[in-house]
């Protein structure tokens, strides 16, 4: 076991299936020389040779393209999509050759392809730099879709992927790829299986159900509501496509209430699909209604702006109030005045917001909920409800956008 970042254990898990397999072949923009722009396939090339790890050109359908040729005679290719927006392009070829293509031979052609993407925000990058393109590849049968938390994972499940003789879709939330984390080159026979989701923090009043980059961000808020007495239980979905619906649903039968969370936009995305699949099934234990906190059905926002299209602390903690029955279903969330969110919401409002006295209520349009519920504020440590204040706080709209 070493400790690494989840970019050195994605090429760590490279590595090793360069290593186990002469069929496997690395294609992508500027990943041999240069290592790719994240460093994920850094010294490859020079360790395995230019045939097996190759630059392309700057043509993602060509590049998705070459790899169906491959994999038809029998290599396992895995190909880099630079950047999320950039693989728009290749949607011909992922969803017409890679998805269909077995089912089109009957069976007789596989696809074991494999498409790295990095993807979503919190870097501070460009809107095609920053999407969260789940949802269309969710939607197309014929394709596996994966996205990995944590640097054990992102090593194991990559190695998974390669080995299966299905094509996948690997999301890699470029945001974690700095994130340090103890790494086992482990026996994939006796891993969980790539569809598995996993609970990484058990608990009983709540299910919180999320993927990538934002299990911290539940975990960060369990931790937080923990205070309050309240116990979250986290589901790392990580497979998106086909997903653990049996992890979930036992979950929710035991918590009676369901949270998910994710960044892509609200209005069909991968939330909807599982609040729809547990209303379903668990209809009769349900307390209350499932619950989405996603990011908002606009484009990307400009980097000063996306912390307000981010799922963060407040919004998550304020959704599991909700479905507790601690705040309406209709109130909106306070951020407080503060935190550096607050700040610079109040900096883009002439008015500054409304201010709320701890303990008060808004009613009407402007419901902000009780500005005294204990998880409001709870990134900058304002606990209304326990002797603190949300004076001066800033009103938001039920996804976080200023009023």
């Amino acid at each position: 076991m070493s400790r690494t970042t989840f970019a050195g254990a994605l090429n760590t898990g490279l590595r090793q299936a360069l290593a186990d397999d002469d069929r496997v072949v690395l294609l992508g923009e500027d990943i041999g020389r240069l290592g790719g722009v994240f460093r994920v396939t850094d010294r490859l090339q020079r360790e395995f040779g230019p045939y097996r790890v190759i630059d392309t050109p700057l043509a993602e359908s060509g590049i998705v393209g070459t790899a169906v040729g491959m994999a038809w005679r029998g290599l396992r290719p895995v190909v880099e999509i630079q950047f999320d927006g950039f693989v728009q392009p290749a949607f011909d070829q992922l969803v017409n050759q890679v998805a269909k293509m077995h089912a089109r031979t009957g069976g007789r052609v596989r696809m074991p392809l494999t498409v790295r993407i990095p993807v979503a925000g919190g870097i501070g990058a460009a809107e095609h730099h920053s999407e969260s393109p789940e949802a269309y590849f969710v939607h197309t049968a014929g394709l596996r879709v994966v996205s990995v938390s944590n640097p054990q994972d992102a090593c194991t499940m990559l190695r998974q992927a390669i080995a299966c003789d299905d094509p996948v879709i690997f999301f890699e939330p470029k945001r974690l790829y700095h994130v340090a984390g103890d790494v086992d080159v482990v026996d994939l026979a006796a891993a969980a299986p790539m569809s598995a989701a996993q609970v990484v923090r058990p608990g009983r009043d709540v299910t919180v159900v999320t993927w990538g980059s934002h299990v911290a961000t539940a975990l960060d808020a369990a931790e937080a509501l923990a205070d309050d007495d309240v116990s979250v239980e986290v589901v790392d979905l990580r497979s998106l496509s086909p997903w653990d619906a049996a992890t979930v649903t036992a979950s929710v039968r035991r918590t009676g209430r369901l949270v998910v969370v994710h960044e892509g936009a609200r209005q069909a995305g991968v939330g909807a699909e599982v609040c729809a699949t547990v209303t379903e099934a668990c209809f009769a234990d349900l307390a209350a209604p499932p619950l989405r906190v996603t990011g908002h059905d606009v484009p990307y926002p400009p980097a000063k702006l996306e912390r307000h299209q981010l799922p963060d602390l407040d919004r998550v903690c304020h959704g599991v109030d909700q479905v507790l029955g601690r705040v309406p279903l209709d109130a909106r969330v306070v951020v407080a005045a503060g935190s550096a969110r607050g700040e610079e919401l109040a900096g883009a409002d002439d008015d500054g917001g409304d201010s709320v006295d701890g303990g008060d209520s808004v009613d009407g349009d402007d419901a902000a909920g009780p500005a005294g519920t204990a998880a409001f504020g709870a990134a900058a440590g304002a606990r209304a409800g326990a002797g603190g204040s949300t004076d001066g706080a800033v009103r938001t709209d039920g996804q976080g956008v200023a009023a």
